[in-house]
């Protein structure tokens, strides 16, 4: 029986290392579950505590700033069965933690490394573009804030 909010999404990471097929077979066996539009203020705990609802969690991966390294707004999660992944899949996407509508994805693993955010400023390359306001991911985009405040530095 199928279930649309379990079957794979057009989302697909560019920078996977192998074929289109090879990642798409992963992630129909995969455990492993991107979280995004997460606030920059979201912590681990509260992400454990939503997210074992579903079941029992193997590890949470903090996505980071890669200069910074302070939050950015997305952290990838691996359950110890696909079963449980599947029920987060089905009953936490699009829910809200931290008054932020969260995105849940099928992610192909886990490597090192991908816990960086991959825009020129560090942190992801959406917030760069953003031109709201949004509090919960540090404001302006980061390209409308270098020309609302351009550099001050007098030296």
């Amino acid at each position: 029986m199928s279930n649309s909010s379990v079957e794979l999404s057009s989302y697909r990471d560019q920078h996977f290392k192998g074929s289109r097929i090879d990642q798409e077979k992963l992630l129909k066996i995969s455990a492993t579950l991107y979280i995004g539009n997460l606030s920059f203020y979201t912590t681990e705990e509260q992400i454990h505590e939503l997210f074992s609802r579903c079941g029992d969690i193997r590890r949470i991966v903090m996505g980071l700033d890669k200069y910074k390294k302070t939050p950015c707004g997305f952290c990838f999660l691996e359950y110890y069965s696909r079963m449980d992944a599947e029920n987060a899949m089905r009953y936490v996407n699009g829910t809200r933690l931290d008054d932020r509508l969260i995105r849940v994805d099928w992610d192909a693993g886990f490597i090192e490394g991908r816990q960086y955010g991959r825009g020129k400023s560090g942190g992801q390359v959406r917030d760069e573009y953003r031109t709201d306001y949004d509090a919960g991911r540090g404001g302006y985009g980061k390209l409308l804030q270098q020309k609302i405040a351009p550099n001050t530095d007098t030296r």
